[in-house]
């Protein structure tokens, strides 16, 4: 009897570990893959969820498929912190193995990721000289034309996703001390500009933008990702 548990031990342990080297292998090949693909300088790490990975494997579905990119560059904007997380992963064993992409698919991705603020004042206009959070609101400061004057004032703004990007729209506008008075109409349209952060990788679009102390979190989701459509 001994002997038998010995040998049941032994097998379980060989199972385990033949489980984890070949989830390493498929983490190391996806992180491989997404780095050409996006042509990032350092490969992903890639975490595929469940317990054991064989019997995914073979049936060829996964729920859960985390990738912690870091920082990631497009030609018109970088961000850092980008994470994605695919759920209900399709990706047949044999395709898999072949590297064929044309059957691979995932119900839905879902990217995390963090604009700095001196990106974002890449793209604003002439005079700003800040932009930061705080308790009223996320705000710009800086020196804005009023009538061909130009005026130092604070503007509080607001963030919302759009199909060309992230828009900043001011809603409000707080003089600077002992200077004239600024209407929000003067400044409006010469402070409402966009980031243009349209997509994500594996096609993920702006839903949601949190501001923040280092900068704005970006929410973003893909729904019926085909791979091949995705390099």
């Amino acid at each position: 009897m001994r002997a038998l548990l010995i040998l049941l031990v032994v097998v379980a342990i060989a199972l385990i570990a033949g489980d984890r080297v070949a989830v390493g292998m498929a983490q190391n090949e996806i992180a491989r893959q997404i780095a050409a693909d996006y042509k990032l300088p350092h490969q992903p790490a890639v975490t595929i969820d469940g317990f054991p990975f064989l019997t995914q494997a073979v049936d060829g579905t996964y729920q859960n498929i985390d990738i912690r990119i870091g920082d990631w560059t497009d030609p018109d904007i970088s961000v850092n912190d980008l994470d994605v997380k695919l759920t209900g992963v399709s990706a047949p064993l044999g395709d898999v193995v072949n590297k064929r992409t044309a059957n691979l698919t995932a119900d839905t991705a879902i990217a995390t990721a963090r604009v700095p603020y001196d990106t974002v004042q890449r793209y604003a206009p002439a005079g700003v000289e800040s932009i930061s959070d705080s308790p009223e609101g996320l705000r710009v400061a800086g020196t804005f034309p009023v009538a061909g004057i130009p005026v130092p004032a604070t503007v509080f703004v607001t963030v919302a996703p759009t199909d060309d990007g992230i828009v900043v729209t001011p809603v409000s506008v707080q003089a600077a001390a002992g200077g004239p008075t600024v209407s929000l109409a003067a400044v409006s349209e010469s402070l409402t500009f966009t980031i243009p952060l349209e997509k994500l990788p594996l096609g993920a679009r702006v839903t949601a933008i949190q501001p923040a102390a280092n900068g704005l979190h970006v929410t973003a989701e893909a729904h019926a990702v085909r791979f091949s459509d995705l390099a």
